[in-house]
């Protein structure tokens, strides 16, 4: 049996409009001329666009991986220390990106669907994904071996 699962989930809402507030910056810094500020906030989007807008969750074997963009942010969760886990649906306003929540932590780019998994050690973790059902099956199979 393959032990293996990735999913990558893109952020499009998020995507999109920090494209479009991207374009309007550079538009309105080439039209009005250089800006410190505004240069700066381009660097940020251009930052957070990079960093943010994606999340791949990944198991292989004895971990859970989690990652943001292009890979910086990262979080590995030892599957042998998963006491347990199920789906679960998010509040409106617990927001993308890393938050706390009354949860625990919960790692999203998009949507209100998280797989919970809670460790031996009792801390929660939300992680966000449009394919739930998926995560928990791959999960319990990972902790079945």
């Amino acid at each position: 049996m393959n032990n293996r699962y990735e999913h990558t989930q893109v952020g499009y809402l998020m995507l999109v409009i920090l494209c479009i507030v991207l374009a309007f910056m550079i538009f309105f810094m080439s039209f009005y001329g250089f800006n410190l500020i505004g240069f700066i906030a381009v660097l940020v989007i251009v930052l957070v666009l990079w960093m943010f807008t994606k999340l791949t969750v990944e198991i292989n074997g004895e971990f859970l991986k989690i990652k943001f963009g292009a890979g910086i942010i990262r979080k590995k969760f030892p599957i042998n220390e998963i006491n347990s886990y199920r789906e679960v649906k998010n509040r409106w306003y617990y927001g993308w990106g890393i938050r706390i929540i009354p949860h625990g932590i919960l790692y999203n780019v998009s949507g209100f669907l998280a797989v919970e998994i809670e460790m031996k050690s009792g801390k929660k973790y939300r992680i966000g994904t449009d394919e739930p059902e998926k995560l928990v099956q791959a999960i319990q199979e990972s902790i079945v071996k």
